[in-house]
């Protein structure tokens, strides 16, 4: 894999114009291209067919977490649109991981397309342990609740996690070198750290284990987004 192709930009734009501009001007400086909650919301489906028009690979991060059948044909449906990552929330537990890992094998086949890596989300970056243990009421500590998260993942058929990459290096040692690990809370050192907590470098989260790292407003908001961009994956050379 090359060091760019580590690199997933965060489409964190309000417009179709802009994720195009972004699309046009990065598809050759970083691997693929995070489609969430606001650009989806804002655009609509047409938005990931722009995105591979313009020649991206879509990382559609809409974190799916409803019953079982919900999220399964939720999947099939972002398996027609082409995209190369799909997530769920893990803590919609082992069922509802299951049926969408089977979902998305069963449509890709059926259609010939491409299977997309299904990622299941642990703990969100901006969650620190306070706010697991006194808002969401749960008794572990982040590490401790993802590693739990990420070997239900692995056992429910889910090709990879979604996690901080303070924990990347746990999580590989629990699941081995199959499962994909994809890392937001990924900041440069010349970067602010925004609304991330558990963050780290993109050199120190790829040492850890990461295979690919969610960057958005570093290169996005910079004055340069190519020279951002390349940057980030001069750090990742080699490692």
């Amino acid at each position: 894999m090359q060091p760019k192709d580590r690199i997933i930009l965060a489409l964190d734009v309000d417009s179709v114009k802009a994720a195009e501009d972004a699309v046009r001007l990065l598809k050759d400086h970083v691997g693929a291209f995070k489609v969430g909650f606001e650009l989806f919301t804002s655009a609509g489906p047409s938005i990931v067919d722009a995105v591979i028009g313009g020649g991206g690979k879509v990382f559609l991060d809409l974190k799916y977490h409803d019953i079982p059948n919900t999220v399964a044909k939720a999947v099939r449906a972002a398996v027609r649109m082409g995209v190369t990552f799909v997530d769920v929330h893990a803590s919609g537990g082992h069922k509802m991981m299951a049926v969408a890992s089977d979902a998305a094998r069963d449509e890709s086949e059926k259609l010939g397309m491409p299977l997309p890596v299904c990622l299941a989300v642990t703990v969100l970056t901006s969650m620190g342990e306070r706010e697991l243990r006194e808002e969401v009421g749960v008794a572990r500590t982040p590490l401790e609740q993802v590693l739990h998260l990420a070997v239900l993942a692995k056992s429910s058929g889910m090709g990879g996690v979604v996690a901080s990459p303070r924990e990347a290096a746990a999580i590989r040692n629990a699941v081995g070198k199959d499962m994909v690990i994809v890392t937001p809370g990924v900041r440069p050192a010349w970067a602010s750290r925004d609304d991330q907590n558990r963050v780290a470098t993109p050199g120190e989260a790829v040492k850890a284990g990461s295979d690919y790292l969610v960057i958005g407003r570093p290169i996005l908001a910079s004055n340069d987004p190519v020279e951002a961009a390349g940057r980030i994956a001069e750090e990742l050379h080699g490692l």
